[in-house]
């Protein structure tokens, strides 16, 4: 059998951008199609697989949407004010079918049906009372605090698209139509390793030369989604047949391998090594992304393969940005996340150009147009964790951008939280 292309990290091969490496990691997902039937009070944070169709309109009848007075505006006819005898009072929930009177006006409250023959109401705070009789000194115009049958959505309409994540909204409007149930898409599975015989749980007892494992604490938490079931293999010495075996498994049972460590190009790095032998298909190897160039990305058998650098800012830049667009496409997510937000420098800022750069930021105050004034954590080194704990969140700088000035225009997204 001919070997895959090959090209070993920090030797050889092109260097791609973040958007390039982001698309072709997202091209190699192969979307979810199995699914289930869920309640609705078990599908939350769940990927919405079939669209249902709504069983009722929604509104499912004209209803008003303030306390006040139906009336007709036909009524209101020449120079006010007006005045209307009270003719009935109706409460959320009356199922009577009321015919309001011609020259007359009914007591509402929010949600109440509205009476045949009413095509406003009024509110309460815009009128007087004068025993039975209500005097109107401006005239309602058409459909005012009117919420009408079906204008949210129709009966045997889809209130949500296949590929949707079921929010609490989102759930809130499927009950709305009298949606009992939905089709969603199964669970990704995941399967997460380290690599790094220096790496020892936090609660043991460290020896000279080893660190505790932060990525691991770290990805488990940004993988705690409830479209995700996670596996965790735990930490793995660096030795090529135990990562190989490793390998092997996870992308037995998982659709998605995910690890940390191991992606450069040492003598104790086996990762690229393991997933030669397995015959993977290497699709992204390098990334011209500070922090974080070493990435891996590919197929091994059935299962797509993210190899994060084991430093832990890095870790974090390259999940945010190229691993998680893919593991959403893999669960069936149709939507695409974009949060950035325009905000300003607060900081003076040299660098080297070549690659596009993440910067650990936080903010306590805004400018004029409202944008946070960034102020920068740290030296954004990628081993660093001080920084990202106290960020709200990462600014992007150009891979072009020498320098960084007070003032400036960048983009902020808030998601190392």
């Amino acid at each position: 059998m001919a070997q895959p292309d090959f090209c070993s990290t920090g030797n050889t091969g092109a260097t791609l951008s973040v958007d390039a490496a982001r698309l072709r990691t997202v091209a190699a997902v192969a979307p979810m199609r199995e699914a289930e039937t869920l309640p609705l009070d078990f599908a939350l944070g769940r990927v919405l697989a079939d669209p249902p169709s709504a069983q009722v309109n929604l509104p499912p009848f004209d209803n008003a949407a303030m306390d006040g007075y139906a009336v007709s505006t036909g009524d209101f006819s020449g120079h006010g004010p007006w005045r209307l005898p009270v003719s009935d009072r109706i409460v959320a929930g009356d199922t009577r079918s009321v015919i309001l009177r011609p020259g007359t006006a009914a007591r509402i409250f929010t949600g109440a049906p509205i009476p045949e023959g009413a095509d406003a109401v009024i509110l309460q705070e815009r009128v007087r009372r004068d025993g039975n009789t209500l005097i109107v000194a401006e005239a309602p115009r058409t459909s005012l605090n009117i919420r009408r049958r079906g204008e949210d959505c129709r009966a045997g309409e889809w209130p949500l698209p296949a590929g949707h994540l079921l929010t609490a909204p989102r759930l809130a409007l499927l009950a709305g139509t009298g949606i009992p149930e939905i089709s969603a898409f199964r669970k990704l599975r995941v399967g997460l390793f380290s690599t790094g015989s220096e790496l020892r749980e936090p609660g043991s007892l460290l020896q000279h030369g080893q660190i505790y494992n932060s990525n691991r604490v770290m990805l488990r938490a940004l993988l705690a989604q409830p479209w995700i079931e996670l596996t965790d293999y735990g930490i793995l010495r660096d030795d090529a047949d135990t990562i190989r075996a490793t390998i092997r498994r996870a992308a037995e049972e998982n659709d998605v391998v995910i690890s940390s460590g191991g992606v450069s190009a040492g003598e104790e790095d086996h990762i690229l090594d393991a997933l030669r032998r397995e015959d993977a298909t290497l699709d992204v190897l390098k990334v011209a992304i500070r922090p974080g160039k070493p990435l891996t990305v590919g197929r091994v058998a059935d299962a797509l393969y993210v190899g994060l650098p084991g430093n832990p800012y890095a870790a974090a830049v390259t999940f945010s940005q190229i691993a998680r667009p893919a593991l959403r496409k893999a669960a069936g997510m149709t939507e695409v996340s974009d949060i950035w937000l325009p905000a300003v420098s607060g900081f003076d800022y040299s660098r080297r150009t070549g690659r596009r750069e993440y910067v650990p930021v936080t903010w306590d105050q805004r400018d004029a147009m409202g944008r946070p004034i960034l102020q920068r954590l740290g030296r954004g080194a990628s081993a660093s964790l001080g920084p990202i704990a106290m960020a709200r969140g990462i600014a992007v700088i150009d891979k072009e951008m020498p320098r960084v000035s007070v003032g400036q225009p960048l983009k902020v997204e808030p998601l190392l939280e």
